[in-house]
């Protein structure tokens, strides 16, 4: 019987790793069989993330503190990765941040900070990823966390550089993977709507958003734990060698109308 999703001795680096669905999503590559790094900002949450994921899953975790804005603590990250565990087979740029004014209050540093941490820190991460160990394997599988709002806009969360930022995800995507294709790097996008958590669940609970969701979702509701998992196993798994360059909307449908 074939296992079209097995990951085992695979090793995975997931960036935004200490809650939400960073953790999420490493906990699903886990359940495949991939060996976890722990890429955030914050080490006392990405150690426990790193412990959890080891005594869940039994497989081999690394927590890394890193500010993917610096170029030179990305690059120190990756090599402590591949002295580790020898190999990079997944990365999964999912560190970001969102600015939430009206554009003609939004500051330049606002501006700027975002698309340092969403783009320009996705760029970081997978520049070194694939100059210190994919391209040399000729093997790997990136996928960007972008944003239903990188592909349309919105009137519910006025966010101009997060829009900005995240359209700039997806065709930084696009670039990536028509470039690094002859490697065997395969570069997708996941473009998730709004999901729950414990930081969204009173916003997505309020009548506001709830009466949203009705007249803008086809499927009437936000994203629940877990749904978003499904996509990330399948864009790192072999089972997608021939899907690269594909910018995939986890919305509810929301970007269909």
């Amino acid at each position: 019987m074939k296992s079209y999703f097995d990951l085992k001795g695979q090793v995975a680096i997931v960036t935004g790793c200490s809650t939400g669905l960073g953790v999420q999503m490493a906990k699903a590559l886990a359940n495949q069989g991939a060996n976890i790094v722990a890429i955030a900002r914050r080490q006392e949450l990405i150690d426990a993330v790193a412990k959890d994921i080891h005594n869940e899953f039994g497989v081999d975790t690394l927590a890394i503190r890193c500010d993917i804005t610096d170029t030179k603590a990305v690059d120190e990250a990756i090599d402590k990765v591949v002295a580790k565990f020898g190999r990079i087979d997944i990365l999964i740029n999912n560190a970001g941040t969102g600015a939430v004014a009206p554009a003609e209050d939004i500051t330049d540093d606002q501006f700027y900070n975002e698309l340092n941490i969403d783009m320009f820190g996705a760029f970081r991460m997978a520049r070194a990823v694939a100059k210190k160990a994919m391209i040399g394997a000729k093997y790997g599988r990136i996928i960007n966390i972008a944003s239903m709002y990188g592909l349309v806009g919105n009137k519910v969360a006025p966010c101009s550089p997060y829009h900005a930022a995240k359209g700039g995800v997806v065709n930084m995507t696009r670039g990536l993977a028509a470039e690094w294709g002859k490697y065997n790097i395969n570069v997708n996008a996941i473009c998730p709507g709004y999901f729950y958590s414990p930081l969204t669940k009173e916003t997505l609970d309020s009548e506001f958003f709830q009466n949203n969701a009705q007249t803008m979702i086809p499927l009437s509701r936000y994203g629940n734990e877990g749904e978003l998992d499904s996509a990330a196993i399948f864009l790192s798994s072999p089972a997608s060698s021939y899907v690269t360059g594909v910018i995939l909307p986890v919305d509810g449908g929301y970007t269909c109308m």
